[in-house]
């Protein structure tokens, strides 16, 4: 007889599984810890054990059975390196497995008991949908959001009245992160939730005069408008204001003095999220860039371009797999992000996978035969900028952009400041006769490495036919590229 749990013979076979939430519980339990603080050999074969009944759960569909038997044969996924020999999602695919007919499904969308979310597309362009069943879905959200209340709430809402976590992420849409993030912070132990939407500045000192620590999550956008609805707060409710989570880029140094300057008790963390992967990193520390994985939630991979893992300090693509929910399993998704693998937390109390964030993969710009890191060329613009006491734009940016324009052969980075037009003939005059242009192309080049040395410098550059300079503008205005959910691209490449 074969053994349905680890290997379902139909959709049957497959609704009648336990939870992966039910295992985990079961196995804290038997072992009288967290598994957040089971050693990582023990976490390790947890994990082992469920990719091992998802792969047997997706082969129950006749096209996930094609992928998988197709590149690594018939027999059991039964270890990491097994698994890594299966074929990476990439977002299309994903498109094609769960959308419209939904032919991914393991269990069909008319058996009920799921639910749809939207994402816009806003890295690849076209719309998708993902399926969650509901049951495991809610049973993510309470494991993931019991592991925000141990390691990072209890740490930052002191005390023991009233606590707050918020979200300005619009709840309402089919929109991935206000779905996902908002069903998490719910799940917060001990703390109360507040659905806020795009707030404006009375909602927010409304929500400020409640007693008791507060918690906001946002984009980066949202987030950095709270510095200036502060005005008019009293002192107890700015201290009261003691995280600020961030999702969807990355706060300008600027942003953050200023946040800091208003709510003094304030401790400012990113969220890492995305569809197929409501949780994916937090970070835990304010004066660490590291992202800390939730364990048990996910398998989080950091993937080289033949999908296998990378060695500690080394730069790959996230690749996730969720470990909740039997009906429509998706292996290997990639995510769309650049992040660097760093060593395991590991200590008495946690132990996990952690990783820093190095991009979205889209972030690169080609320039003649090269290609430039968006993130690594902002670095070497400002510091040419810096160097040539010219503009500190760390110091005075709100919104960075690159605008590339192919058709006119236009590179600029877009500088969303403040009172733009009033600094425009301070940084004129400390410009030479050719403007912008040879500081952004000096660190366009400084960006690469010193092996690109001969074919990427000014003199390629310039042969390249482009114009480079900079662009100050208004932080709120047209200039600055929007996505619809109101977040700002590193990167608008317009063909």
């Amino acid at each position: 007889m074969p053994d349905t749990v680890l290997q379902p013979r139909s959709i049957d076979d497959v609704l009648a599984l336990p939870s992966f939430l039910s295992v985990l519980r079961d196995a804290e339990r038997r072992l009288g810890r967290k598994v957040d603080e089971m050693p990582s050999d023990g976490q390790d074969a947890l994990v082992q054990r469920r990719l091992h009944q998802l792969v047997e759960i997706a082969r129950v569909n006749p096209l996930w059975r094609a992928r998988i038997d197709g590149a690594a044969g018939t027999a059991p996924v039964d270890s990491f390196e097994a698994f890594q020999a299966l074929p990476i999602t990439d977002k299309d695919t994903f498109r094609e497995l769960f959308t419209e007919a939904r032919p991914g499904m393991v269990v069909p969308i008319d058996r009920c008991g799921f639910e749809i979310v939207a994402s816009g597309g806003t890295s690849s362009g076209k719309p998708s949908e993902t399926v969650y069943p509901l049951d495991e879905l809610q049973e993510t959200y309470t494991w993931a959001g019991a592991f925000m209340g141990r390691h990072m709430m209890a740490h930052h809402l002191p005390g023991d009245g009233a606590k707050w976590v918020a979200t300005t992420l619009a709840d309402y849409q089919m929109w991935s992160s206000g779905t996902m993030v908002g069903g998490v912070l719910q799940k917060i132990p001990g703390v109360n939730y507040i659905g806020a939407g795009p707030m404006s500045k009375d909602v927010f000192q409304l929500m400020m005069s409640y007693p008791g620590p507060k918690a906001i999550m946002g984009i980066t956008q949202s987030i950095a408008l709270l510095a200036a609805f502060a005005d008019g707060l009293s002192q107890t409710a700015r201290e009261s204001f003691r995280v600020a989570l961030y999702g969807s880029g990355v706060l300008t140094p600027k942003v953050r003095a200023d946040l800091k300057a208003a709510y003094p008790n304030l401790s400012i963390l990113s969220y890492f999220a995305a569809t197929q992967a409501e949780t994916i990193g937090l970070q835990l520390d304010a004066d660490s860039p590291l992202l800390t994985t939730v364990p048990g939630l996910h398998l989080v991979e950091i993937v080289d371009a033949d999908g296998r893992w990378v060695k500690e300090g080394e730069e790959g693509e996230l690749v996730v797999t969720r470990l909740f929910g039997n009906a429509a399993p998706c292996l290997r998704y990639k995510v769309g992000d650049r992040v660097i693998r760093r060593a395991d937390r590991k200590g008495a109390g946690l132990n996990a996978l952690q990783f820093e964030y190095a991009g979205r993969s889209g972030d690169f710009m080609h320039i003649g035969d090269s290609q430039y890191a968006a993130p690594q060329a902002l670095a070497g613009i400002i510091e040419e900028f810096r160097r040539n006491q010219v503009l500190d734009i760390e110091a005075v940016a709100t919104e960075l952009q690159f605008q590339v324009n192919r058709t006119n052969r236009e590179l600029h980075l877009v500088i969303g400041v403040p009172g733009a037009q009033a600094l425009v003939p301070h940084v004129a005059s400390r410009l030479g006769p050719e403007g912008s242009a040879p500081l952004v192309m000096a660190g366009l080049i400084c960006s690469l490495s010193v092996f690109n040395g001969l074919e990427a410098n000014e003199a390629a550059l310039r042969r390249s036919g482009y114009g480079f300079g900079i662009r100050l503008v208004e932080p709120g205005g047209p200039d600055l590229v929007r996505t619809e959910v109101g977040k700002v691209p590193l990167v608008i490449d317009r063909v």
